[in-house]
Protein backbone atom coordinates (compact mmCIF):
# COMPACT_ATOMS: atom_id res chain seq x y z
CA UNK A 1 0.00 0.00 0.00
CA UNK A 2 2.83 2.37 0.87
CA UNK A 3 4.57 1.49 -2.40
CA UNK A 4 1.45 2.29 -4.41
CA UNK A 5 0.98 5.57 -2.54
CA UNK A 6 4.63 6.48 -3.14
CA UNK A 7 4.45 5.58 -6.83
CA UNK A 8 1.37 7.70 -7.54
CA UNK A 9 0.49 9.99 -4.63
CA UNK A 10 -2.03 12.14 -6.51
CA UNK A 11 -5.38 10.70 -7.60
CA UNK A 12 -5.62 13.43 -10.24
CA UNK A 13 -2.61 11.93 -12.02
CA UNK A 14 -4.28 8.52 -12.26
CA UNK A 15 -7.52 10.03 -13.53
CA UNK A 16 -5.70 12.17 -16.08
CA UNK A 17 -3.72 9.13 -17.25
CA UNK A 18 -6.95 7.17 -17.66
CA UNK A 19 -8.44 9.94 -19.78
CA UNK A 20 -5.23 9.93 -21.80
CA UNK A 21 -5.62 6.22 -22.55
CA UNK A 22 -9.26 6.89 -23.49
CA UNK A 23 -8.12 9.56 -25.94
CA UNK A 24 -5.52 7.19 -27.41
CA UNK A 25 -8.16 4.48 -27.88
CA UNK A 26 -10.41 7.00 -29.62
CA UNK A 27 -7.57 7.99 -31.95
CA UNK A 28 -6.99 4.33 -32.85
CA UNK A 29 -10.70 3.86 -33.62
CA UNK A 30 -10.70 7.01 -35.77
CA UNK A 31 -7.72 5.72 -37.75
CA UNK A 32 -9.41 2.34 -38.21
CA UNK A 33 -12.60 4.06 -39.34
CA UNK A 34 -10.76 6.19 -41.89
CA UNK A 35 -8.90 3.13 -43.15
CA UNK A 36 -12.18 1.25 -43.46
CA UNK A 37 -13.79 4.09 -45.41
CA UNK A 38 -10.84 4.04 -47.80
CA UNK A 39 -10.99 0.23 -48.21
CA UNK A 40 -14.64 -0.70 -47.77
CA UNK A 41 -14.24 -4.21 -49.22
CA UNK A 42 -11.59 -5.07 -46.64
CA UNK A 43 -13.75 -3.52 -43.91
CA UNK A 44 -16.72 -5.61 -45.02
CA UNK A 45 -14.70 -8.83 -44.91
CA UNK A 46 -13.27 -7.88 -41.52
CA UNK A 47 -16.67 -7.10 -40.04
CA UNK A 48 -18.16 -10.37 -41.32
CA UNK A 49 -15.28 -12.45 -39.96
CA UNK A 50 -15.50 -10.62 -36.65
CA UNK A 51 -19.20 -11.40 -36.54
CA UNK A 52 -18.46 -15.07 -37.20
CA UNK A 53 -15.84 -15.32 -34.46
CA UNK A 54 -18.20 -13.63 -32.03
CA UNK A 55 -20.83 -16.24 -32.85
CA UNK A 56 -18.28 -19.03 -32.27
CA UNK A 57 -17.17 -17.59 -28.92
CA UNK A 58 -20.78 -17.10 -27.87
CA UNK A 59 -21.55 -20.68 -28.86
CA UNK A 60 -18.70 -22.10 -26.78
CA UNK A 61 -19.69 -19.97 -23.79
CA UNK A 62 -23.31 -21.07 -24.19
CA UNK A 63 -22.23 -24.70 -24.41
CA UNK A 64 -20.27 -24.41 -21.17
CA UNK A 65 -23.25 -22.76 -19.53
CA UNK A 66 -25.52 -25.56 -20.77
CA UNK A 67 -23.19 -28.20 -19.35
CA UNK A 68 -23.14 -26.42 -15.99
CA UNK A 69 -26.95 -26.21 -15.94
CA UNK A 70 -27.60 -29.78 -17.13
CA UNK A 71 -29.70 -30.49 -14.03
CA UNK A 72 -32.14 -27.66 -14.74
CA UNK A 73 -35.11 -27.33 -17.07
CA UNK A 74 -33.24 -24.94 -19.37
CA UNK A 75 -30.54 -27.42 -20.35
CA UNK A 76 -31.94 -28.37 -23.75
CA UNK A 77 -32.82 -24.79 -24.66
CA UNK A 78 -29.32 -23.59 -23.79
CA UNK A 79 -27.82 -26.52 -25.69
CA UNK A 80 -29.86 -25.77 -28.84
CA UNK A 81 -28.97 -22.06 -28.73
CA UNK A 82 -25.27 -22.87 -28.30
CA UNK A 83 -25.37 -25.34 -31.18
CA UNK A 84 -27.05 -22.77 -33.45
CA UNK A 85 -24.44 -20.16 -32.56
CA UNK A 86 -21.62 -22.60 -33.28
CA UNK A 87 -23.13 -23.65 -36.60
CA UNK A 88 -23.79 -20.04 -37.65
CA UNK A 89 -20.25 -19.03 -36.69
CA UNK A 90 -18.75 -21.85 -38.79
CA UNK A 91 -20.91 -20.93 -41.80
CA UNK A 92 -20.07 -17.22 -41.53
CA UNK A 93 -16.33 -17.87 -41.30
CA UNK A 94 -16.32 -20.39 -44.17
CA UNK A 95 -18.61 -18.35 -46.46
CA UNK A 96 -17.96 -14.65 -45.76
CA UNK A 97 -19.12 -13.51 -49.22
CA UNK A 98 -22.51 -15.20 -48.97
CA UNK A 99 -22.90 -13.98 -45.40
CA UNK A 100 -22.13 -10.40 -46.47
CA UNK A 101 -24.75 -10.65 -49.23
CA UNK A 102 -27.36 -12.01 -46.83
CA UNK A 103 -26.63 -9.40 -44.18
CA UNK A 104 -26.74 -6.65 -46.80
CA UNK A 105 -30.15 -7.84 -47.97
CA UNK A 106 -31.35 -7.93 -44.39
CA UNK A 107 -30.03 -4.40 -43.77
CA UNK A 108 -31.75 -3.10 -46.91
CA UNK A 109 -35.07 -4.61 -45.85
CA UNK A 110 -34.66 -3.03 -42.42
CA UNK A 111 -34.01 0.35 -44.04
CA UNK A 112 -37.11 -0.02 -46.21
CA UNK A 113 -39.50 -1.16 -43.51
CA UNK A 114 -38.20 1.33 -40.95
CA UNK A 115 -38.38 4.15 -43.49
CA UNK A 116 -41.94 3.29 -44.51
CA UNK A 117 -43.14 3.16 -40.90
CA UNK A 118 -41.41 6.44 -40.04
CA UNK A 119 -42.75 8.16 -43.14
CA UNK A 120 -46.37 7.16 -42.69
CA UNK A 121 -46.17 7.60 -38.92
CA UNK A 122 -44.88 11.13 -39.31
CA UNK A 123 -47.60 11.98 -41.85
CA UNK A 124 -50.45 10.46 -39.84
CA UNK A 125 -49.41 11.53 -36.33
CA UNK A 126 -48.62 15.24 -36.52
CA UNK A 127 -46.40 16.68 -33.83
CA UNK A 128 -43.37 18.88 -33.17
CA UNK A 129 -41.04 16.24 -34.68
CA UNK A 130 -43.05 15.55 -37.82
CA UNK A 131 -40.52 17.03 -40.21
CA UNK A 132 -37.56 15.13 -38.75
CA UNK A 133 -39.53 11.86 -38.65
CA UNK A 134 -40.64 12.22 -42.27
CA UNK A 135 -37.09 13.10 -43.30
CA UNK A 136 -35.68 10.05 -41.53
CA UNK A 137 -38.28 7.84 -43.19
CA UNK A 138 -37.47 9.20 -46.64
CA UNK A 139 -33.74 8.71 -46.09
CA UNK A 140 -34.32 5.13 -44.89
CA UNK A 141 -36.43 4.29 -47.94
CA UNK A 142 -33.81 5.85 -50.25
CA UNK A 143 -31.00 3.85 -48.65
CA UNK A 144 -32.98 0.61 -48.87
CA UNK A 145 -33.79 1.19 -52.55
CA UNK A 146 -30.18 2.06 -53.41
CA UNK A 147 -28.81 -1.01 -51.63
CA UNK A 148 -31.36 -3.36 -53.23
CA UNK A 149 -30.84 -1.84 -56.68
CA UNK A 150 -27.13 -2.74 -56.65
CA UNK A 151 -27.44 -6.03 -54.78
CA UNK A 152 -25.39 -8.29 -54.60
CA UNK A 153 -22.58 -5.97 -55.73
CA UNK A 154 -23.49 -3.58 -52.92
CA UNK A 155 -22.73 -6.29 -50.36
CA UNK A 156 -19.03 -5.68 -50.95
CA UNK A 157 -19.02 -2.20 -49.48
CA UNK A 158 -22.28 -1.53 -47.59
CA UNK A 159 -21.40 -3.38 -44.39
CA UNK A 160 -17.85 -2.10 -44.40
CA UNK A 161 -19.02 1.46 -44.97
CA UNK A 162 -21.42 1.44 -42.02
CA UNK A 163 -18.95 -0.46 -39.83
CA UNK A 164 -16.24 2.13 -40.59
CA UNK A 165 -18.65 4.98 -39.87
CA UNK A 166 -19.45 3.42 -36.52
CA UNK A 167 -15.74 3.16 -35.66
CA UNK A 168 -15.14 6.73 -36.77
CA UNK A 169 -17.92 8.29 -34.71
CA UNK A 170 -17.19 6.11 -31.67
CA UNK A 171 -13.56 7.14 -31.85
CA UNK A 172 -14.44 10.82 -32.11
CA UNK A 173 -16.73 10.47 -29.10
CA UNK A 174 -14.00 8.79 -27.05
CA UNK A 175 -11.47 11.43 -28.04
CA UNK A 176 -13.85 14.24 -27.10
CA UNK A 177 -14.58 12.59 -23.75
CA UNK A 178 -10.90 12.00 -23.00
CA UNK A 179 -9.78 15.52 -23.91
CA UNK A 180 -12.67 17.09 -22.00
CA UNK A 181 -12.00 14.89 -18.99
CA UNK A 182 -8.32 15.87 -18.90
CA UNK A 183 -9.28 19.54 -19.06
CA UNK A 184 -11.68 19.12 -16.16
CA UNK A 185 -9.02 17.32 -14.12
CA UNK A 186 -6.55 20.12 -14.88
CA UNK A 187 -9.04 22.77 -13.78
CA UNK A 188 -9.73 20.88 -10.53
CA UNK A 189 -5.99 20.49 -9.88
CA UNK A 190 -5.32 24.19 -10.46
CA UNK A 191 -8.22 25.19 -8.21
CA UNK A 192 -6.96 22.89 -5.44
CA UNK A 193 -3.42 24.25 -5.71
CA UNK A 194 -4.70 27.83 -5.55
CA UNK A 195 -6.84 27.02 -2.52
CA UNK A 196 -3.87 25.40 -0.76
CA UNK A 197 -1.69 28.45 -1.50
CA UNK A 198 -4.34 30.80 -0.11
CA UNK A 199 -4.72 28.65 3.01
CA UNK A 200 -0.97 28.65 3.57
CA UNK A 201 -0.80 32.44 3.21
CA UNK A 202 -3.71 32.83 5.63
CA UNK A 203 -2.02 30.60 8.23
CA UNK A 204 1.22 32.57 7.94
CA UNK A 205 -0.63 35.89 8.41
CA UNK A 206 -2.42 34.55 11.54
CA UNK A 207 0.80 33.15 13.06
CA UNK A 208 2.59 36.52 12.76
CA UNK A 209 6.20 37.24 11.84
CA UNK A 210 8.68 34.53 12.58
CA UNK A 211 12.16 34.73 13.99
CA UNK A 212 13.45 35.54 10.53
CA UNK A 213 11.71 38.93 10.65
CA UNK A 214 13.37 39.98 13.98
CA UNK A 215 16.15 42.57 13.97
CA UNK A 216 19.56 40.96 13.55
CA UNK A 217 21.95 41.01 16.44
CA UNK A 218 25.12 43.08 16.41
CA UNK A 219 23.62 46.12 14.70
CA UNK A 220 25.09 49.36 16.15
CA UNK A 221 22.73 51.56 18.16
CA UNK A 222 21.48 54.91 17.01
CA UNK A 223 23.68 57.80 18.45
CA UNK A 224 20.63 59.95 19.24
CA UNK A 225 19.04 57.15 21.23
CA UNK A 226 22.30 56.47 23.07
CA UNK A 227 22.72 60.22 24.00
CA UNK A 228 19.12 60.43 25.26
CA UNK A 229 19.61 57.36 27.44
CA UNK A 230 22.84 58.76 28.97
CA UNK A 231 21.16 62.11 29.76
CA UNK A 232 18.28 60.33 31.53
CA UNK A 233 20.75 58.41 33.70
CA UNK A 234 22.59 61.69 34.68
CA UNK A 235 19.28 63.30 35.64
CA UNK A 236 18.40 60.37 37.89
CA UNK A 237 21.82 60.55 39.61
CA UNK A 238 21.49 64.30 40.34
CA UNK A 239 18.04 64.02 41.83
CA UNK A 240 17.96 63.81 45.71
CA UNK A 241 17.40 60.46 47.23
Amino acid sequence: MAALRKRDPRPEARISRSFGWLTALGAVLVLCGLFGLAYTAFATLTSVLLFGWLLLIGGFVGLLHAVQSRDTNFFWLALVVAALNLAAGVVVIRRPDGTAAALTMFAALLFLTGGVFRLFGGLVVRGPQTVSTVLQGAVGILLGVLVLANWPESSRYVLGFFFSLMLLFDGLGLMAGGIGGRRVVGMVTDARAEAEAQGEARRESVAGPGPESAAPAGVPNDPMVEHSTKQEQDDRNRSPE
